[in-house]
């Protein structure tokens, strides 16, 4: 994929840096000169310009791009990149930065975000994953598809413990999409029983999660 960064600070160089190690084209718009440090990520290319200006985005030629990431330490820079790269540009997915977790509310679609990161709500959830047993912890949320990412930690004596996955009546809008067992990560088939332990990992609206709550745990 071709992926353009609006933010050559530390949280831009880093996401640079595992992308290009995927293999993906990364091109990183930093508008302070003292930020731009190419090498620091020799194999991306580097733009200095303001990513909120219109004109610097067409000449960085962001509609070409398949992702765009405003990571910026400003959210409401944030929030023009979004929004411009979204209406302005057509980029098929936006995803942006949240530094204050107060101003968290305004990084939805209407803003051009698909998916926006907080680093607390991150870190927060990380925690509950970490250590939550038998509840369903919410990883990240897929706004432009109101979609979620959650995990329950299947506990010892739940319903369906031993059971072949197809056996697991999940309702409409959701699917287990991995099982993590100890160090593997499975794509779940029907046949595959689960087990006390498992961190079962789904797909699903908001509406829904109830739902997989009392399924998976009864």
């Amino acid at each position: 994929m071709r992926i353009a960064i609006a933010g050559a600070g530390n949280v831009g160089r880093s996401i640079a840096q595992e992308l290009i190690g995927n293999g993906h084209q990364v091109m990183l718009i930093e508008r302070q000169p003292q930020q731009l440090r190419p090498e620091r990520v020799p194999e991306a290319d580097w733009v200095l310009a303001d990513a909120c200006e219109l004109s610097s985005l067409e000449e960085a030629d962001v509609a070409g791009c398949d992702v765009v990431v405003a990571a910026t330490g400003d959210d409401k820079a944030n929030l023009v990149v979004s929004l411009l790269a979204k209406t302005e540009f057509a980029v098929p997915r936006v995803v942006a930065r949240v530094n204050r977790a107060e101003n968290e509310w305004l990084f939805t679609e209407q803003w051009g975000v698909d998916v926006s990161v907080s680093k607390p709500r991150l870190m927060a959830a990380l925690v509950e994953e970490a250590v939550t047993v038998g509840d369903l912890v919410r990883l990240m949320t897929f706004r432009q598809g109101e979609a979620n990412l959650v995990e329950i930690t299947l506990p010892k004596n739940a319903p369906y413990e031993g059971q072949p996955v197809r056996d697991v009546p999940l309702p409409r809008d959701s699917a287990l999409v991995a099982i993590l067992r100890g160090k593997r990560v499975m794509v779940p088939t029907a046949d595959d029983p689960l087990e006390a332990g498992d961190e079962l990992i789904f797909v699903c609206t908001a509406e829904v999660e109830d739902q997989i709550r009392a399924v998976v745990l009864g």
